[in-house]
């Protein structure tokens, strides 16, 4: 069973993406091609090193950077939940178009050295957010403990309880459950109302464990996992009905960070080619039988996932662009250059969907 061959559906909004330090090498290599892959709204995520985005004029100052390199992208911003934050803050980020405002566990991945132990001193912050609107993002996972028998494979079903207590603790507040990769994270968000949703990443459709313990550039935080679970989320992507959204996660990490010495980088790059991905895993997933029927799939469904009900979350306007998809229409590089980065795609040399501007 196949998919059409050709899809034209309004440009994406991908929620999730990483787009690393600018002016820098990795963001110069990476920011162009996220209008390759048919998207025009991304939702940039702040955990910057040596130090994240935690005010709004460091907001402010990156996405200027962000839009010297291309300017016809929309960045929605957020700043990393911190410390430092204050109510004023958040009140100053809703005037200033900030979209969110992200909670990193600490210790749990990339840049999470200045997350969060506990919500408790936040309370202050995160009802001021459910009063302005704006919305908590939140990375769910908690970090791996041997000792409380924590690994990357039950990290984000242990987070779940704490999900559980903001929704309880803060009912208004909009949240969205990051980077969803287990059955139990899609049926938890289903179970709460409309302010509560998720995303899910292209390469979490695909991958499973055994897929990233072998290959260094498969592996992310949080980690695939098992068939039941990549099951859930296609039906989730598939039939999200607004619950679910597109956020990639794609994380650019320089091939040295990959396959040098020492532990890898967790992180799967995937800009370019975002929706390709999604369309391919929903191809396999069908003639595995992870997925019923490709009358499922219909242009309405993938409008959704991919577009509409992100921007309808965060409240910004439709897209007045369209695109074009085309089965097979490239061929994934083998890695990106430029100078001082060079990074390996997702599936690299692997045909793909072409992406056409109309």
């Amino acid at each position: 069973m196949a998919l059409k061959d050709v899809y034209e559906l309004p440009a994406a909004a991908d929620m999730h993406v990483h787009l690393r330090n600018a002016p820098g090498p990795i963001a110069e290599l990476v920011t162009p091609t996220i209008r390759k892959a048919g998207v025009d709204t991304v939702f940039v995520m702040p955990n910057l090193a040596p130090k994240p985005v935690v005010s709004v004029a460091e907001a402010l100052e990156y996405k200027a950077q962000l839009q010297a390199i291309d300017p016809s992208v929309n960045y929605l911003m957020s700043l990393y939940l911190h410390s430092s934050i204050t109510p004023d803050e958040i009140r100053e980020a809703k005037k200033a178009g900030i979209a969110g405002v992200k909670a990193y566990p600490k210790g749990a991945t990339t840049n999470s050295q200045w997350g969060v132990v506990s919500f408790d001193p936040f309370h202050e912050v995160l009802k001021t957010m459910e009063e302005e609107g704006i919305v908590l993002n939140l990375h769910g996972e908690v970090p791996s403990n041997a000792s409380e028998g924590v690994t990357v494979m039950n990290a984000e079903s242990k987070f779940l309880p704490v999900l559980k207590n903001l929704v309880d603790k803060y009912p208004r507040l909009k949240i969205v459950l990051e980077h969803c990769t287990t059955a139990d994270a899609v049926e938890t968000v289903r179970s709460f109302g409309e302010n509560v949703v998720g995303t899910i990443t292209a390469h979490h459709l695909s991958l499973l464990v055994d897929d990233w313990s072998a290959n260094v550039n498969n592996y992310c935080k949080p980690s695939a996992k098992s068939p039941e679970d990549r099951k859930a989320l296609l039906n989730a992507a598939v039939h999200s009905k607004g619950k679910f959204f597109l956020g990639t996660d794609s994380a650019p990490h320089d091939v040295s960070a990959k396959k040098g010495k020492g532990n890898t980088a967790a992180g799967v790059f995937t800009q370019p080619y975002a929706l390709g991905y999604v369309l391919t895993a929903f191809e396999e997933a069908l003639a595995r039988g992870d997925l019923s029927s490709p009358e499922e799939i219909t242009e309405e469904s993938l409008a959704g996932f991919f577009s509409i009900y992100g921007r309808n979350f965060y409240n910004i306007s439709q897209a007045t662009q369209k695109i074009r998809l085309t089965r097979e229409g490239q061929t994934i590089l083998d890695s990106l250059k430029g100078e001082g980065a060079e990074i390996v795609p997702f599936r690299a040399g692997e045909k793909t969907w072409g992406v056409e501007w109309l």
